[in-house]
């Protein structure tokens, strides 16, 4: 292990120096004899940063017909996926192993319903060491698990299978970082 402090934001890539590298470079999560730990980020100075992740839940017509009615039975679906989401985000650091535990500054969540699906976009922000990309992923893995499971009696068909729903195309499509003064 390197004795060189983290890249960008000690998450992104698993490389010490943020450049992607190669398959034999050193590894930030694994030490020498294969033992897991977390990337010691002490040294860094704190940054503002910020990431937002993207993704898609697909839905048969009806039901995203419903959920713009707010006709679902189990209510409001986007009201209950953005507390999900929310929730995702703190608590990363409890489902993702190694994952810092990181100050939160702000969750932004907006949906996109269209004809055959609806869209979660999640920005997250912090004040710290680390960045904070993978907060933004499980907020809107997390939200659209929760639109699935708000409307999955609607998109159940006969035989109890689901197959016009899927999530889809998670990704982060922006992050940034600013050093503190």
């Amino acid at each position: 292990m390197s004795d060189e402090p983290a890249g960008d934001s000690g998450r992104d890539d698993g490389r010490a120096d943020g450049s992607g590298g190669d398959a034999g470079d050193d590894l930030t999560h694994t030490t020498a004899e294969g033992d897991v730990q977390m990337v010691d980020v002490g040294e860094k100075p704190d940054a503002a940063r910020r990431a937002v992740a993207r993704g898609e839940i697909r839905l048969t017509a009806s039901t995203v017909e419903a959920i713009r009615a707010d006709a679902v039975e189990k209510g409001d679906v986007l009201a209950t996926a953005r507390v999900g989401a929310v929730q995702a985000v703190k608590h990363t650091w409890e489902t993702i192993p190694m994952c810092h535990q990181i100050p939160i500054t702000n969750v932004d969540t907006d949906f996109d319903v269209r004809a055959d699906r609806v869209t979660l976009e999640v920005a997250v922000e912090t004040t710290g060491k680390t960045g904070c990309e993978m907060e933004a992923l499980e907020g809107v893995t997390t939200g659209l698990n929760v639109v699935w499971d708000m409307v999955k009696a609607a998109e159940k068909d006969a035989s109890g299978n689901y197959p016009d729903t899927r999530i889809a195309d998670v990704e982060v499509v922006a992050k940034e970082k600013h050093e503190l003064e």
